[in-house]
C-alpha cells in the first residue's frame, strides 16, 4: 500500500511539474507586439461583435477552449473539422463557436500571415468572451503551436467531465489527472453561471432516474418548461444552466447548488455533503473571491500541455484544417 501511494504521489507531482514547465515556456501578452501588432485588437473586436449578436456565444467560446485544453492540451485540436474528438458524446451537437474563431483567423491572416496560431486565438477569445459579458479577466500567456491532428473520440470521452459525474469522479479528473485543486475545479464549474444545456444532459436528473438531491419544485419546473420527458424525446431541447440569472455573470450558480437546484448531476455534486461544500459556501458569501479564483484557474487551464516546439506543431492557415 505504501509503495502504491508513493507511486501515485510521484505521478501527480510529475504532472504538476510538467504543467508549470509548459507554462514557463509561454510568453506574456506582448508576444505578438512586433510580429502581429493588431492581433489582440482583432480578437477583442470580433468577440465583442459575436457576443453582441448572440449572448450565448460567450459561454460557447469558454466551453470550446475548455474542451480543447482538457483532452490533449491547449493545441486547437478540437478546431480541426475531422472525425475524432468532435464526435465525443460531450462534444457532438454541443460544442460551438468554430465559425467565430475561423473568422478571427481569417482577419489575422490578412494582416500577419502564418504568425498567430489558432490555439492562441482560442485562448484569448475565451478571456475576451468572459469580459464581454462582465465576467472576470485574466492574463493570457501566448506562444502555443497548433496540433497537426485531431484527438480521437476515445481521448475526448475519457478526458472530459461527464454531466452525471459524482464528486469522486470529478476530483479524479481535475485533481489526480490534470493537476488542479478542488478549489480550481469548483471555480471553473462556475462558468455554468452562463450558458445552456441540452435536455439529454439533465433528463435523468429532472425525472428522478438518478440522484435524489434535487428540489422537487425545481425538478417539476424543469420537466414542464423545457420539456424533458423520461421517454427520451426532446433530447435537444435547451435550458439555462442558471435559471435565476441566466444572462448575468454572477455567483447565483452556487446559490442554486445550496438550494439543490443544480441543473446537472455534476453541478450538484459540488454541494452534496462532501469536501467542496465549504468552497461553494464561500463563493455564495463572497462573489469577488469566486471571480478571482476563476481567473486563476483559467490561467492554469490555458497552460495545460501547450505545444511550444515548432517541430511538434504548426501555425495553421485555417483553424479547421491542418496545413
Amino acid at each position: 500500500m505504501a509503495s502504491g501511494y508513493s507511486d501515485s504521489w510521484m505521478g501527480l507531482t510529475l504532472m504538476i511539474v510538467m504543467i508549470l514547465s509548459c507554462e514557463a515556456q509561454l510568453s506574456d501578452e506582448n508576444f505578438y507586439a512586433e510580429s502581429c501588432p493588431p492581433a489582440l485588437s482583432i480578437i477583442k473586436g470580433a468577440i465583442s461583435t459575436a457576443v453582441s449578436r448572440e449572448l450565448r456565444m460567450a459561454a460557447s467560446l469558454i466551453r470550446l477552449h475548455f474542451h480543447d485544453c482538457f483532452v490533449r492540451g491547449c493545441d486547437a485540436s478540437l478546431l480541426l473539422n475531422e472525425p475524432g474528438e468532435r464526435d465525443s458524446i460531450f462534444n457532438a451537437n454541443s460544442v460551438r463557436g468554430f465559425e467565430v474563431i475561423e473568422n478571427i483567423k481569417t482577419q489575422i491572416e490578412r494582416q500577419c500571415p502564418q504568425v498567430v496560431p489558432c490555439a492562441d486565438i482560442l485562448a484569448v477569445a475565451a478571456r475576451d468572451a468572459s469580459v464581454a459579458v462582465a465576467g472576470p479577466s485574466w492574463e493570457v500567456k501566448l506562444g502555443r503551436r497548433d496540433s497537426n491532428t485531431a484527438a480521437t473520440q476515445a481521448e475526448a470521452d475519457t478526458n472530459l467531465p461527464g454531466f452525471n459525474d459524482n464528486l469522486a469522479q470529478l476530483t479524479d479528473l481535475f485533481v489526480n489527472r490534470k493537476g488542479f485543486t478542488q478549489r480550481d475545479m469548483v471555480a471553473l464549474s462556475g462558468a455554468h453561471t452562463f450558458g445552456i444545456a441540452r435536455c439529454f444532459s439533465f433528463r435523468d436528473r429532472a425525472n428522478g432516474i438518478i440522484g435524489g438531491d434535487i428540489d422537487a419544485g425545481f425538478a417539476r419546473t424543469v420537466r414542464e418548461n423545457v420539456p424533458c420527458p423520461a421517454d427520451g424525446s426532446g433530447d435537444q431541447n435547451l435550458r439555462a444552466l442558471d435559471s435565476v440569472t441566466p444572462d448575468i455573470w454572477d455567483n447565483s450558480y452556487y446559490r442554486n447548488l445550496v438550494d439543490k437546484r443544480g441543473l446537472l448531476e455534476s453541478d450538484q455534486a459540488l454541494y452534496s455533503g462532501g469536501s467542496t461544500n465549504s468552497i461553494v459556501d464561500e463563493y455564495v458569501r463572497n462573489p469577488a473571491i469566486f471571480m478571482g479564483d476563476f481567473s486563476a484557474a483559467m490561467v492554469k487551464m490555458a497552460a495545460l500541455n501547450p505545444i511550444t516546439d515548432p517541430n511538434q506543431g504548426q501555425i495553421r492557415n485555417r483553424c479547421s484544417a491542418p496545413n
